[in-house]
């Protein structure tokens, strides 16, 4: 199969503006650097423009800005409870990122940054390092009590320490791995399924009705990984809180 039709190079990152390297990393405004900013800006012009009327009786576009900020916000307070208020807008940016990177994906001829392990890690990353942060200026030093549960014998210890020890250290590979996959096999069938469509000629009727139930699929997949991303989120925050 040539380099061009194989499913997989749709995730070819590629240079678009060649950039000078800053202390030997290379800086190159690539498709992935674009379509992040795109969906940047996706994000804001929803926002901006559904909320710039601010109607007593909202149209269709300020419901669902107001249906998607309603949503972010139960899901931290039911996660979270009321100590999670603080850090909503985080939450709620991560969640409107996360959203419009996986549906910008769906787009022909685009580029799915969520796809893409590296970047999906450097979120994961974050959120990890900004929670474990939490912890410690909460808890102090008892947030090392995380790894060890209440009523735990003394003599299990050096079993369930490093059991929870790995399980927590995990978090950011687990988070960033089950977007990722998700999101590159989603794509990958539609790519094989298009290709059949093609092949097929006339006879592609069947293939085509296939592809596109699988588009409105991934569609829902891309929904519901960034909803599953967020409230994994949350998860972790309200451990790093109240250290269940």
């Amino acid at each position: 199969m040539a380099e061009g039709h194989s499913p997989l190079a749709q995730f070819e990152v590629k240079t678009l503006i060649p950039l000078p390297p800053v202390g030997g990393f290379t800086i190159d405004f690539t498709n992935a650097s674009l379509f992040m900013l795109l969906a940047v800006l996706g994000a804001y012009f929803f926002l901006f423009f559904g909320m710039r009327g601010r109607a007593l009786v909202p149209g269709r576009w300020q419901s669902l800005v107001e249906m998607t900020y309603e949503f972010v916000a139960g899901t931290v307070r039911d996660t979270v409870g009321s100590e999670g208020k603080p850090y909503f807008p985080f939450i709620f940016t991560l969640f409107m990122f996360v959203l419009f990177c996986n549906l910008l994906g769906m787009m022909p001829y685009s580029f799915t940054v969520t796809s893409h392990i590296v970047a999906t890690f450097a979120l994961a990353m974050v959120i990890f390092l900004g929670v474990t942060l939490i912890g410690f200026i909460k808890h102090g030093l008892h947030f090392l009590k995380f790894f060890c549960p209440e009523g735990v014998p003394l003599a299990l210890a050096p079993i369930i320490i490093p059991i929870e020890l790995l399980s927590y250290l995990s978090r950011p590979v687990s988070l960033s791995m089950r977007l990722a996959v998700n999101m590159m096999a989603g794509h990958t069938l539609l790519k094989v399924i298009a290709g059949f469509v093609v092949m097929m000629g006339v006879w592609g009727a069947l293939p085509m009705v296939v592809l596109v139930g699988l588009t409105g699929f991934e569609i829902f997949v891309a929904l519901l990984q960034a909803y599953v991303f967020t409230v994994l989120t949350c998860v972790y925050l309200n451990d790093a809180l109240h250290m269940h």
